[in-house]
């Protein structure tokens, strides 16, 4: 397997190159040459397997050129050692829990595949490799997690001041060591370019040898696509053989491109649907056919709080750039900060499920959109108590009636130094590290 960049879809790059480049030398993303189709015995077998040998088998046909087969058994069963359930809740309805990792978020499964695939690559290199990586919230504390003492890795996470919940920056911000927090006075979109520009300035890549672990890099992309495998794999063992509709919350869009990449590999998926909070690019793209980016706002759903999703130019590579093609696959709805406050509530209030907002968004999209004679799967991408001041608002005692609670210190916001928003400023601190 070789890579190419979606911006000269000349030059063909090997894994550890994409891996380490973060971006391609022309400031595009990286994407996979071809798609590879999986045999139809595993197509029809797939939920016979456990986890990591179901993630050995999707993940096989983009690495294999250039690790081991021994290796990449060692990463998927490091990676994927945590529960990722499907749970029934209502008729025709489940949810597929993704944050039963060590940060509670989706994110955990990239940041460990990737984390352990620099690190293997990167073991025989004399010089540090600095991974610099912008959050709206989750990313930041599974890259923190999963990178943490990792030799000859220093990480730098960049993060909207004041616009992650108190939990999130105390896992950003607490395991020092090799990982360097950075609070950032702006917005996720503007941690997100200062690291574009960052990757682009070609005398600071001459200084400093760094990749980033956003979803723009392949490491942190594939991974998940063994979610959505797992996912109809849980549904056959039931019984359930019908192709799902499935639904991702979206900020990035880069969740719902690995769930499309793994359609295009085979795995049966009716449709998809694409739930944003008022960052609603997407949506009005699908209605429009206009790409008009705007200023992010900010919603309850911080991880989704993304004016400019990166990942949406590989997305619609795999449709062919085609609008109609897209339609064809994919719906997405905006849902508002009171559909999401209802929805947490009426879940619970009926069915004793307890939904972040990110998640409460998805369950919204899919009850708009699903008939009645459909199976949906909704995806949960991080674990209530992250946003436990909105469930305590909404729900008084309803984590603690339900289990969750997590004793940790919050950050003291006073004494935290506050990095300025514009690219000067963080190639000061880049150059100092180096």
């Amino acid at each position: 397997m070789k890579f190419i960049s979606l911006g000269s879809k000349k030059e063909r790059y090997t894994l550890k190159e994409v891996l380490f480049k973060g971006l391609a030398p022309d400031g595009s993303l990286f994407m996979p040459e071809s798609i590879p189709s999986l045999s139809e015995d595993f197509l029809a077998n797939f939920h016979a397997y456990n986890l990591p040998d179901l993630a050995f088998h999707v993940l096989k046909p983009f690495v294999d050129a250039d690790i081991s087969d021994d290796v990449l058994r060692k990463i998927v069963e490091d990676t994927f050692s945590f529960e990722i359930p499907l749970r029934n809740i209502e008729k025709g309805v489940s949810v597929l829990e993704l944050y039963h990792g060590p940060t509670q978020a989706f994110k955990d499964v990239g940041a460990r595949f990737l984390s352990r695939l620099l690190g293997h690559f990167n073991k025989d290199e004399s010089r540090k490799l600095l991974v610099l990586t912008a959050t709206s919230g989750d990313t930041g504390g599974a890259v923190a997690h999963g990178f943490h003492k990792v030799k000859g890795i220093e990480v730098v996470v960049l993060y909207p001041n004041g616009k992650v919940s108190p939990y999130q920056e105390y896992q950003i911000t607490s395991p020092g060591a090799n990982v360097h927090a950075m609070a950032v006075d702006g917005s996720f979109d503007d941690c997100q370019r200062l690291v574009k520009e960052a990757f682009k300035d070609a005398d600071l890549r001459e200084l400093v040898y760094m990749t980033s672990a956003n979803s723009i890099n392949m490491g942190r992309l594939l991974p998940q696509m063994v979610y959505y495998f797992h996912a109809v794999a849980q549904l056959r063992r039931t019984g359930i053989m019908d192709a799902p509709v499935m639904t991702v919350p979206s900020g990035n869009f880069g969740n719902i491109t690995a769930a499309m990449l793994a359609h295009k590999m085979g795995l049966p998926v009716k449709r998809f649907i694409a739930a944003t909070n008022a960052n609603d690019v997407v949506p009005r793209f699908l209605t429009s056919g206009a790409y008009d980016p705007h200023e992010t706002l900010v919603t309850l759903a911080n991880a989704m709080d993304v004016g400019d999703p990166s990942n949406f130019p590989r997305m619609f590579e795999l449709y062919n750039n085609q609008l109609e093609t897209l339609k064809g696959n994919l719906i997405s709805f905006a849902v508002s900060d009171s559909e999401i406050k209802d929805a947490i509530t009426e879940v619970y209030n009926r069915l004793k499920y307890l939904m972040d907002p990110h998640t409460a968004s998805a369950y919204c999209a899919i009850k708009r959109e699903l008939k009645a004679d459909e199976r949906g799967v909704f995806v949960s991408t991080a674990h209530p108590f992250k946003f436990g001041e909105i469930i305590n608002e909404l729900i008084p005692g309803g984590l603690e009636e339900s289990g969750y609670s997590i004793d940790f210190p919050k950050p003291d916001r006073r004494k935290m130094d506050v990095m300025p928003n514009n690219y000067a400023a963080l190639r000061s601190c880049i150059e100092k590290m180096a």
